[in-house]
């Protein structure tokens, strides 16, 4: 039976993970394009390109059992072949050659060229700034930075992303001028650590500089900043926040514990003491910003007495936004050394009791905009409503405002004024203004 020809067939790329990994595969997509490729994200093609997260144990599940659909589905004739990429492959190539070897060939994180060659493709260096994104066309991720350069021990980043390298000012603001061509009103900054950038390339921290370049993209209304960390914060960056107006009064900084024992053993450079005072100066210079932060429970060592401190914190910082997770026990690392001594059960139990506490925290703060208006952006229609967000939410991970479409119509991607009316832990009801 004669199969088609290489030129015809198409290829799939499947996206698992964070947003970093999201950004590789648009980045890929686009190569692929210009190579005169179809290319489809999460469809049915000829060829399959998996996108791997390799972070924690759930995560890696998750990209084994899609390798192992796939190549189920190769063995059965429905796909060609199936390529593996991103941080599980890169991380742990030699073992899934060994466990999978069905995949047709396993590539690390930077082994794009590579990868493109396989897939009859060249890496074309023109193309720097162009992605297929795969985001609703008026939001994009930029990622400013690749790899990091932080210690934490419990964290395997660095094993499959590599040391720090920033992207330099000038090939991101191209970047975000050709996104904005193509219709992008938002850009997500992200990084494995935001606070870090420039210190390579520039020997300074250099966010800010970044930022004051990036407002006078034109087209560009929103800019929100992901992943910073909390040891050596670039403060002009929170003058920039409270002064220029596309720059959203929102940060995403993952604090992960409270303790200063466990901060220690974690080696996140900081202390309770040094937080607090941290998260003052957010609170002082910019009254008006959500910060979001994620933790880590269940770190060994975390006795009742210290989980308890880290709950009496939560209640007292009244975050705008937290996300929770359990501790995962990664090989390689700094902390897998210590005894992994807290029960699965205990930690998913200590997830729910941060989350219970986070969604009564939620619950007051959103009663206290009812009555408020706030300019939104709508990313999409979803049963009877319109899904829109404030300034202070971030797409897929933050509250949502909901207006109901039986009267109103809401272009998807537009910004509108929303009066709220009413509120829930998590979501938002309001009507146009």
């Amino acid at each position: 039976m004669r199969t088609k020809s290489v030129g015809k067939k198409k290829i799939n790329v499947v996206t698992l993970g964070c947003s970093k990994n999201v950004y590789d595969s648009e980045v890929l997509m686009s190569q692929l394009k210009a190579n005169g490729k179809e290319v489809v994200h999460e469809d049915k093609g000829d060829i399959v390109v998996i996108n791997t997260c390799g972070f924690i144990d759930n995560a890696k599940e998750e990209s084994i059992n899609t390798i192992l659909d796939y190549v189920d589905a190769k063995n059965r004739g429905e796909v060609e072949k199936v390529f593996v990429t991103g941080c599980l492959s890169e991380r742990y190539k030699p073992d899934l050659i060994r466990e999978i070897p069905d995949v047709d060939q396993y590539f690390g994180t930077r082994d794009l060229p590579i990868l493109l060659k396989h897939l009859g493709a060249d890496y074309k260096h023109e193309l720097v700034g162009e992605r297929l994104t795969t985001t609703p066309k008026h939001y994009a991720y930029l990622k400013i930075s690749e790899g990091c350069d932080r210690p934490c021990s419990f964290c395997a980043i660095p094993l499959m992303r590599g040391g720090h390298v920033s992207t330099p000012i000038e090939r991101l603001v191209t970047e975000a001028q050709k996104l904005a061509k193509k219709g992008t009103k938002e850009l997500i900054l992200i990084a494995q650590d935001l606070t870090y950038y420039g210190l390579d390339i520039y020997k300074k921290r250099a966010l800010g500089d970044l930022l004051k370049e990036l407002v006078k993209v034109e087209g560009i209304e929103w800019i929100r900043l992901h992943y910073a960390f909390p040891s050596g914060f670039p403060e002009d960056v929170l003058d920039i926040i409270r002064e220029e107006p596309k720059v959203c009064n929102y940060i995403d900084i993952p604090l992960q514990h409270i303790n200063s024992d466990l901060l220690k053993s974690m080696k996140r450079g900081t202390t309770h003491e040094k937080t607090d005072a941290l998260l003052g100066k957010f609170r002082e210079k910019v009254p008006d910003m959500a910060i979001r932060t994620t933790l880590i429970v269940g770190y060994p060592g975390e006795t009742e007495e210290i989980f308890q401190e880290l709950k009496d914190w939560v209640r007292e910082q009244k975050f705008d936004r937290l996300g929770c997770f359990t501790y995962s026990h990664e090989e390689n690392t700094g902390a897998y050394v210590l005894e992994d001594d807290i029960a699965q059960e205990v930690k998913e139990a200590r997830v729910e009791e941060i989350m219970e506490i986070q969604s009564q925290i939620s619950w007051e703060k959103n009663q206290e905009k009812i009555g408020n208006t706030y300019r939104c952006i709508f990313d999409r229609k979803e049963g009877n409503y319109f899904v829109g967000r404030t300034e202070y939410d971030s797409p897929d991970v933050d509250n949502t405002v909901l207006v109901s479409a039986e009267n109103t119509y809401i272009s998807i991607g537009d910004f509108a004024d929303v009066k709220i009316i009413s509120a829930e832990e998590f979501d938002l009801y309001g009507e146009l203004i």
